[in-house]
């Protein structure tokens, strides 16, 4: 199979399902930045977690290309995709992650600088991207129906990688940074 198709040099791609969309229609969008976001987790894996987290991460990345491809869909021909999507089940698997992680942390008594280790700043930009992926992904769902729990999962993992970037800091001992107001 060949990687270059020619089929996009006028500006248009498309949707499984058979639409034709332009490259910067809101449902593209969406999905490219759900792609942007595992590229972020792929990132911050390969500069080093821990076991626990990379185990994690590897199943989100698994649930973005899930998502990818269905924002991908045109609506109503999900079927065709022939795989199991998201579910409520995910969700709450999100939400454990979430409160395991969360449980040997210091409460959260500030607003954090993003940073610290490598991959915990790396955790900190994919849950930046993360909020954009859920907001792009809300635009597409104004233009067209997107299943709600897309939207409830993008919502859940910012937060789970927020937690997951000051486990890791946690792990190898290096100090959050407050913001401080002016």
């Amino acid at each position: 199979m060949k990687i270059y198709t020619r089929t996009g040099d006028g500006g248009e791609t498309g949707l499984f399902g058979g639409a034709r969309v332009d490259k910067d229609d809101a449902r593209v969008e969406a999905y490219g930045t759900v792609d942007e976001l595992n590229s972020c987790i792929g990132v911050a894996r390969a500069l080093g977690v821990s076991p626990t987290t990379d185990e994690c991460l590897l199943r989100i990345q698994s649930d973005l290309f899930t998502i990818g491809a269905e924002l991908a869909c045109v609506p109503g021909q999900e079927q065709k995709l022939r795989m199991v999507l998201v579910s409520e089940a995910d969700i709450e698997r999100v939400e454990n992650s979430i409160d395991q992680s969360e449980a040997p942390l210091a409460p959260l008594e500030n607003f954090l600088l993003p940073g610290g280790g490598a991959a915990a700043a790396e955790l900190h930009r994919a849950r930046t991207v993360c909020r954009r992926a859920e907001r792009r992904t809300l635009r597409a769902g104004r233009l067209a129906p997107v299943r709600p729990l897309v939207v409830i999962y993008l919502n859940r993992l910012s937060d789970l990688l927020f937690v997951l970037a000051r486990y890791e800091n946690h792990l190898v001992g290096t100090v959050e940074v407050p913001w401080r107001a002016r």
